[in-house]
């Protein structure tokens, strides 16, 4: 059984969210997310076999934590002091931190391979792999999903703004693959290939959408990390570029006019 634990969510696009412990409580979270931490509160890293399974168990537990995008190790906050204690972890880029109460989602919600922030102890991390392999090899963003399991907390980081849909039996959404962030198990996923390819090459999107269909909850996405990653590098590519063919960006010319060289 998960511990209860209270939380507060701080900030509006770089958010914290900081747990409160009452003795002996703990919460786990992903290595390196830790943004403070108040006395009484002491870190233990583990390979999150405290229930059981032995080193066997926890190294398998710790390889299909890796495998889905999170390190091997898991980190354990433990208050061993009096009276309350703090811990607070921060997201790694722009996004909302979510609060996911798993006992209103039948125990357990499936979400992206690197969503996962922290957790009530007791809370699982599970590999999950979509129901199609087809959607895993097409969809984008890889069919290794995470499995959340258990009775308490669980927070996730989505990227950007954050859009909750409520899937009634056969409502089907089409979505790009990146912007799929968390569901329920309730809800079917697979994917779906552009009718129109010639939109699909020339209008920006892709070639395959994921397809979602009720019943359950669907977690959206604004800002999928590997969208942000790809702009990223792209202006970095850009920026290298126009530092060696100059200024203007015009080669010989170019670096003639910003008085630098040009090869």
């Amino acid at each position: 059984m998960a511990d209860e634990i209270d939380y507060e969510i701080i900030g509006d696009d770089m958010q914290i969210v900081e747990i409160e412990l009452d003795p002996g409580e703990a919460v786990q979270a992903e290595a390196g997310a830790m943004a403070y931490m108040g006395p009484g509160v002491q870190m233990q890293t583990s390979l999150g076999n405290e229930g059981g399974g032995g080193l066997l168990g926890g190294l398998k537990k710790g390889l299909k934590r890796a495998i889905t995008g999170e390190s091997f190790f898991i980190t354990s906050f433990i208050h061993k002091g009096s009276g309350k204690g703090h811990v607070a972890f921060a997201a790694p880029y722009p996004g909302k931190i979510i609060p996911l109460d798993l006992t209103k989602f039948g125990g357990s919600i499936l979400c992206q391979k690197d969503a996962f922030l922290c957790a009530a102890r007791g809370i699982e991390i599970e590999l999950a792999f979509t129901r199609k392999l087809g959607a895993g090899l097409f969809g984008g963003e890889g069919f290794i999903l995470q499995r959340l399991k258990g009775d308490g907390l669980a927070f996730v980081h989505i990227g950007g703004t954050v859009i909750k849909k409520d899937l009634a039996s056969g409502e089907t959404y089409h979505i790009d693959t990146g912007c799929v962030a968390a569901f329920t198990e309730t809800v079917s996923y697979d994917i779906t290939w552009s009718k129109d390819f010639k939109n699909a090459l020339f209008g920006g999107e892709g070639v395959v959408l994921a397809t979602l269909t009720g019943p359950g909850t669907v977690y959206l996405q604004s800002l999928p990390f590997s969208r942000l990653a790809d702009r990223i590098f792209a202006a970095a590519t850009y920026s290298r570029r126009d530092e060696h063919t100059g200024v203007a960006g015009t080669g010989v010319l170019g670096g003639l006019i910003g008085g630098g060289k040009s090869f």
